[in-house]
């Protein structure tokens, strides 16, 4: 595939995602592809199976129809309003600890060690300690009540890297590759068939849960649900969400999802579709300013995910720890989403614990 028409089509998908979820939802949500089915699309469908690239799309699409099926016949709504609160603390929570690990990820403060699994960074590195700086920037500006602290925070470090030496100037307009080596090259025929139901599955079972995860951990988060998980115009989320998919499909993009980052916007003051909306328009603007946006070096961003992992976590106070039923199944669906880097998993774990301490 062409990757410059993918980095267009990629925000393109997202610009409509978001700002269909902004408008019609009114929720401050974005999507975007989901970078997990992007790497599952990239290194297994096509990779590893050798399967075209455009019957891999046709996959993504006949995943995306079954989930657009689901809404439709009201499953889904179902299985996020009827989701314990002690469910709904530990994805809320196990979202958080996810992004604080890959904001620590990021920044070099852990890295991985085959004997301990994972280890301390190599601390003297001004990349590390830049990541570290920003965010202390964003937490000492937050606790100030400053709402700017980490765009603030980006600016910094960003600035500082481009002292060091990280950070090169390369223009900040460009304009955008054509499209059409990706858009409508999805093979429905070829891949509507028995042999690829695994795939067609994987692609719809893995956008269900951490789509439905992170709606319900964003808004929880935001303040929007109520006591028993239902947030306001939640059926309207759903098929932005599923239609979306489908949509991505036909232009060469993995299944859209919603996006853990949105907590980002969460924690400085964003509670209705205007912020989804923003996010949209800036990703068209990104199309044309990619020199740019590709100037802000990885552990610039670490800051904020880390700051966010933070303000997600505390949802763990709301568990009740002396009910064994409900503190072990929220505090497995919690651990196991960063110890297993997987939203799905952790989910389904939880489900299963829930299950095995309410029977047992």
């Amino acid at each position: 595939m062409d990757t410059s028409a993918v980095f267009v089509t990629t925000c393109l998908i997202a610009a409509f995602g978001s700002i269909m979820m902004g408008l019609f939802a009114n929720l401050p949500v974005a999507l975007a592809p989901a970078m997990g089915l992007n790497a599952f699309f990239a290194f297994v469908v096509v990779q590893a199976m050798g399967l075209p690239w455009q019957v891999g799309m046709g996959a993504i699409f006949w995943g995306a129809i079954g989930l657009l099926l689901l809404t439709i016949f009201r499953v889904r709504y179902w299985m996020i309003a009827n989701i314990p609160v002690s469910l709904r603390v530990g994805i809320t929570s196990g979202i958080g600890l996810f992004i604080g690990m890959m904001g620590l990820k990021n920044a070099g403060v852990i890295v991985a060690n085959p004997e301990t699994l994972v280890s301390i960074g190599n601390l003297t590195s001004h990349s590390v300690l830049l990541g570290i700086l920003g965010f202390f920037i964003i937490a000492i500006l937050a606790s100030r009540n400053i709402h700017a602290a980490v765009l603030v925070s980006i600016v910094v470090t960003t600035l500082l890297g481009w002292m060091l030496g990280d950070v090169h100037y390369n223009g900040i307009v460009s304009a955008p590759p054509s499209v059409m080596t990706v858009v409508g090259h999805v093979d429905l025929a070829g891949s509507f068939n028995l042999g690829l139901a695994g795939v067609i599955f994987s692609f719809m079972l893995v956008n269900l849960f951490d789509s439905s995860g992170t709606l319900i951990g964003v808004t929880d988060k935001a303040g929007l649900a109520d006591e028993k998980g239902k947030f306001p115009r939640m059926k309207q989320a759903l098929y932005v969400d599923s239609i979306s998919s489908v949509t991505g499909s036909f232009i060469g993009t993995s299944s859209v999802t919603a996006y853990i980052e949105s907590s980002s916007g969460v924690s400085v003051g964003g509670r209705t579709g205007l912020t989804a909306v923003v996010v949209g328009l800036l990703f068209l603007l990104v199309i044309f300013l990619s020199p740019l946006a590709g100037m802000v070096p990885g552990y610039a961003a670490a800051g904020a995910l880390i700051y966010v992992g933070v303000l997600m976590t505390s949802s763990l106070a709301r568990v009740n720890w002396q009910d064994l039923t409900e503190s072990v199944p929220a505090f497995i669906t919690a651990v196991m989403m960063p110890f297993s880097f997987s939203i799905t998993e952790g989910i389904a774990l939880g489900f299963i614990s829930y299950c095995v301490m309410k029977i047992g």
